[in-house]
């Protein structure tokens, strides 16, 4: 008897624990954004966290006051000879591509990115064969994230829900 209700607490106990790591979802009509090293090397890395950054730095104004997905797609495909422009300065081939891409299922910090062809700008660095970064453009998460870096996966999770209702409430 006294195994049964160890167990039975058990089983209870990671009951209640999991349901703290239900997963938010993010729907289907954000966009996202992907870059691709061409090689895992120091060199490549750091050259792709660079082009990152300055992806970021040639959308932020725009994609922070888009009030929709529209917006922020036209302001995306305004900005992409800026960023070809920008790329061009690193004597690396690449690859540009702004449209439907296919993105394998990610979770991070609570929140469920699932697969699937979603309207992204992915950029493939030389043969892309290296690790990536991603993340979602609009609603501007990735260009919000940085500011929260030092949250709870709670937190964090909370803060997604509320971007993502604060600009897909007509969706």
């Amino acid at each position: 008897m006294k195994k049964i209700i160890i167990v039975l607490f058990f089983i209870v106990f990671i009951t209640f624990i999991n349901q703290d790591k239900e997963e938010y979802i993010i729907p289907d009509s954000a966009i996202r954004l992907r870059v691709i090293a061409n090689s895992n090397t120091f060199e490549d890395q750091a050259t792709k966290m660079e082009i990152k950054n300055n992806i970021e730095s040639i959308l932020q104004k725009d994609l922070v006051v888009a009030p929709n997905k529209e917006t922020a797609s036209l302001a995306i495909k305004d900005k992409i000879p800026e960023i070809q422009n920008m790329i061009n300065h690193y004597d690396i081939k690449y690859n540009l591509n702004y449209g439907k891409n296919y993105f394998p299922e990610k979770s991070y910090k609570g929140v469920k990115y699932e697969a699937g062809d979603y309207e992204s700008l992915v950029i493939t660095l030389g043969s892309g064969k290296g690790e990536n970064w991603w993340c979602v453009l609009f609603p501007p998460l990735c260009l919000m994230d940085a500011e929260e870096k030092n949250t709870t996966d709670v937190e964090y999770r909370l803060f997604v829900k509320d971007l993502f209702t604060k600009y897909m409430e007509f969706y």
